[in-house]
C-alpha cells in the first residue's frame, strides 16, 4: 500500500497538491469531508463557525486524532491521498494502523495564504483578515505545526502553479518508486 497523507495550513495548496495525485492515479481522501458531512448531519449550514466548532467539539469529545480514526476504515485502495491532516496525534493514528506512509508538508507565507483565500472564495474560507488568523491559532491548538515537523517530504509553494505541480509530482513519483 502507498498512503501519502499531506498536511498545511489552509490555502498552502493541498488541493493542487490533490489535483496532481489524482491525475497520477491515487484516490484520495479529504478529511474536511468528514467535519463537513458532519456539520452537515447536525444540519447545521457550512459556516466557518459551525466548521470550526464541529471540528472542535469532536476533537474535545473523542480525542485529538478522532478525524483520522474515523477515515481509516474509508482507506480501501492501494494508492491513496488522505488530504488535510491537522495534527500529530493523526499522524500517529496513519502511522499505527498503515506503518509505512508518506508525510508531505505543503508549505506557504501566511500573506500568500491569505491572497490565495481571498481569491479562492470558498465559504468556508472567510476573508476577514482577523478571522484568517483565528482560523490559523486554532489549526496550531490541534497540532497541525507538530504535524508539519513529522513531514518526510516538504513542498515550499510560494512559486507559480506550475512549480507546485512539478514539486508535487516529483515527490509523488518518488513515494510510488520507493519500495514496499
Amino acid at each position: 500500500m502507498k498512503l501519502v497523507v499531506t498536511v498545511g495550513m489552509p490555502g498552502s495548496g493541498k488541493d493542487e497538491l490533490v489535483a496532481v495525485a489524482r491525475r497520477m492515479g491515487f484516490h484520495v481522501l479529504k478529511m474536511g469531508d468528514l467535519v463537513r458531512n458532519e456539520v452537515h448531519r447536525q444540519g447545521l449550514s457550512l459556516s466557518p463557525q459551525n466548521l470550526a466548532r464541529v471540528a472542535n467539539e469532536e476533537r474535545e469529545r473523542h480525542g485529538p486524532s478522532v478525524w483520522a480514526k474515523r477515515i481509516v476504515p474509508l482507506i480501501t485502495e492501494t494508492r491513496t491521498l488522505v488530504d488535510g491532516c491537522r495534527g500529530d496525534a493523526e499522524v500517529n493514528v496513519f502511522r499505527h494502523n498503515f506503518g509505512d506512509l508518506a508525510v508531505v508538508g505543503i508549505y506557504a507565507s501566511p500573506e500568500t495564504r491569505y491572497q490565495r483565500l481571498s481569491k479562492r472564495g470558498r465559504g468556508d474560507d472567510g476573508l476577514r483578515l482577523e478571522d484568517f488568523y483565528e482560523r490559523d491559532r486554532r489549526e496550531l491548538k490541534w497540532g497541525i505545526g507538530n504535524a508539519f515537523a513529522l513531514s518526510d517530504f516538504m513542498i515550499i509553494n510560494e512559486g507559480s502553479l506550475a512549480e507546485l505541480e512539478a514539486q508535487a509530482r516529483a515527490i509523488l513519483q518518488k513515494i510510488l518508486d520507493r519500495d514496499d
